[in-house]
């Protein structure tokens, strides 16, 4: 999968304004990772990063979309091949599900602390 430079990226915070006003949650994380721990909106798909390219056409053209994943890097790459692929509405939750949970935003499934002991510590998110 290509890189792609100009993807623009929202935090978290931004994530649930988007949401609030219909935007479609692309979750990128395998299977597995979404079982332990999901996020908890009304508009979400899971397409892993796996089988991205075989399933991007899942998603619409017509809709914000917003890519996420643990830590904002799988979600990157996938936002950049959208974005090759024609897709115009498209960003990135940097910083992932990692930020996500250490700003208390709803999820679904058990909260291990132990493996989110490396979220990032700045508060630069909105």
């Amino acid at each position: 999968m290509e890189a792609q430079n100009l993807v623009k990226e929202i935090c978290p915070t931004t994530t649930q304004a988007y949401v609030a006003n219909g935007a479609l949650l692309v979750d990128v994380r395998e299977i597995d990772e979404v079982a332990q721990v999901a996020f908890h909106v009304p508009n979400i798909i899971n397409i892993p990063l796996s089988e991205f390219e075989a399933r991007f056409n899942e998603i619409p053209k017509d809709k914000q979309v917003v890519v996420v994943c643990k830590s904002g890097a799988r979600s990157l790459r996938a936002s950049g091949f959208l974005i090759n692929h024609g897709y115009e509405n498209v960003v990135n939750m940097k910083m992932g599900m990692q930020r996500w949970l250490e700003k208390g935003f709803p999820v679904l499934g058990e909260i291990n602390t132990s493996s989110n002991s490396d979220c990032c510590s700045s508060s630069s998110c909105c």
